[in-house]
């Protein structure tokens, strides 16, 4: 049973959810060959999955009229990229692509430059023709226009449109209740009553074993949400985790550089100095990181950074002590990190190889994943053996939404169920979509996860500024698209390698700073703002 519901966990952890849907079930006809229509189509294949013979594969091929002929590759995000890329450079492509965006997909750039030599396809005119679902959420979706629609007016590729209400504020601090508990302090609510807090952590011997081996706050340069720094920051400027711009009357800025930038690293550094941050945190990857959640002697980890527990501890008995943590109130703001769900670029894209029959068949398969059938059965697979309908008194993971679907959990020693194309899928999952997920009541408990992780983020929720910058929705001219990479590349490790020595005291705070701080100018930060001020008011924001 425990077996069962670890996997369950992980599974959750792994795929979103969709809510249930109807549309026809009628053999779509795309043409008059004899026999189903061939179309070669590239993807990852994650080892539980056959995308041959895959329930969801063999229901759209026989409902296009079409055989999906894959080349697969693995979840391992370089592998993938680099066969992708090979196979675009030698010539041999496939019809279509259908990537994961987490794993390996098409960036902007890609498109760009795809499109200009006629490799990658534009998608409007099929849109326009044979994709109304497609359509429909382009024109509702104002950020999601903007990711698909290139500075040339033409669509080279979709992404997915995934609106993950937890990953929407990723940045979050898990804190180790039950120690709270044991020590009979409250939430902290303040950067200095959670200082106070951890350094209880660190001398009250909260896991009663006799030693001082707890480790009061810990997180993961491995994730950009494990990192440490912008939860913290937020207390002192507003921290997006990713770019480091932010908007202030439309106008484009960098944080990093300004005073309370410094405010928010001495504040961390404190906390450095006196032993409150694991030395760990800034350099360990993730299985250093649940080395130490999952510590098997006892219990030593008060509270991490991460998008959800499950992060930096696998140990279920563990798990279900830490809650997150609201966003602290610091000397100057209390903010939380908002960075939009769903990452720019092609997860799905037709070449030049697909014959005008291909290309109407490819469109309208991911088009039918648009619709509420399509969605489910492509991410959940088979109805009432990976899913079924809910049961009365089943309540939706979101208060007030009407319940649409529920999960069916592996049993015991059940292999796993080669019937969707989880991941792969995601093309339209909604907020509304996801939000009619029946979950457990319990939130302890695996079936309740997901609940747990959507009531943590409404702790967040609406507490970014009122302006943030959508580097998300933001396309970059090409004829400027190498320089700003090569400057924003440059920036962001100026950035993160200059915060790592303030914190930790190679570099001193108050003598280098002014130094650090002129240094933007060697790295052109005046014309990295002047190309990302341009690409913002040339979008459609």
């Amino acid at each position: 049973m425990k077996k069962a519901m670890l996997y369950f966990l992980s599974l959750l952890l792994i795929l979103s959810f969709t809510l249930v849907g109807c549309s026809s079930n009628e053999k779509t006809e795309v043409s008059q060959q004899d026999g189903p229509l061939k179309i070669k189509v590239f993807g990852p294949q994650n080892a539980d999955t056959n995308l041959e013979t895959n329930y969801f594969t063999k229901l759209v091929e026989e409902k296009f009229n079409i055989d999906l002929e894959w080349q697969v590759t693995t979840y391992d995000a370089t592998s993938a990229s680099e066969v992708r890329n090979i196979a675009l450079a030698s010539g041999d492509y496939p019809d279509a692509f259908f990537l994961v965006p987490w794993v390996d997909q098409f960036s902007q750039t890609d498109l760009l430059r795809y499109g200009k030599q006629g490799v990658v396809l534009p998608l409007n005119d099929l849109i326009d023709k044979y994709a109304p679902n497609i359509k429909e959420v382009i024109e509702n979706h104002p950020y999601y226009a903007s990711m698909v629609t290139a500075p040339d007016g033409n669509i080279y590729g979709l992404p997915h449109l995934n609106e993950c209400f937890h990953c929407s504020y990723g940045n979050k601090l898990w804190i180790n209740k039950d120690w709270l508990e044991k020590l009979k302090l409250e939430m902290p609510k303040t950067t200095e009553e959670f200082k106070n807090v951890l350094t209880a952590f660190k001398t009250q011997d909260p896991n009663g074993n006799g030693k001082q081996d707890e480790v009061p706050l810990s997180g993961s340069p491995a994730l950009i949400e494990s990192s440490i720094i912008p939860y913290l920051m937020n207390g002192f400027i507003y921290d997006d985790s990713r770019s480091r711009l932010t908007l202030e009357n439309g106008k484009v800025d960098l944080v990093a550089n300004k005073d309370e930038w410094k405010e928010g690293l001495a504040y961390i550094k404190s906390l450095y100095k006196e032993g409150l941050i694991d030395k760990g945190a800034f350099s360990q990857n993730m299985e250093a990181h649940q080395k130490l959640g999952n510590n098997a002697e006892a219990q030593i980890l008060g509270a991490s950074t991460g998008m959800h527990p499950g992060v930096f501890v696998t140990n279920f008995e563990y798990d279900i002590d830490y809650d997150a943590l609201a966003p602290l109130k610091g000397p100057n703001t209390e903010y939380a990190t908002y960075n939009f769900p769903s990452t720019p670029g092609g997860a799905f894209v037709l070449t030049n190889k697909a014959s005008e029959e291909a290309q109407i068949a490819a469109i309208k398969l991911v088009d039918y994943m648009f619709t509420d059938e399509g969605r489910i059965l492509s991410h959940h697979g088979e109805k009432d053996v990976s899913w079924r309908e809910p049961k009365e008194g089943e309540i939706a993971i979101e208060e007030g939404v009407e319940p649409n679907l529920a999960l069916i959990p592996l049993k015991e020693d059940e292999k796993p169920r080669n019937d969707n194309w989880g991941a792969q899928s995601q093309y339209y999952h909604s907020g509304e979509f996801r939000d009619g997920l029946v979950q457990a009541t319990d939130i302890y408990t695996a079936e309740g996860y997901e609940r747990r992780l959507q009531e943590a983020t409404h702790l967040y929720e609406g507490k970014e500024p009122s302006e943030v910058f959508p580097h998300w929705a933001i396309w970059i001219d090409p004829a400027v698209a190498d320089e700003a990479a090569m400057i924003e590349t440059n920036i962001v490790d100026y950035i993160e390698q200059n915060s790592l020595q303030f914190i930790t005291g190679t570099k001193d705070l108050d003598k280098e700073w002014d130094a650090y701080v002129k240094g933007f100018d060697q790295l052109n930060l005046k014309r990295y703002l002047e190309i990302m001020q341009e690409a913002y008011d040339n979008s459609s924001l």
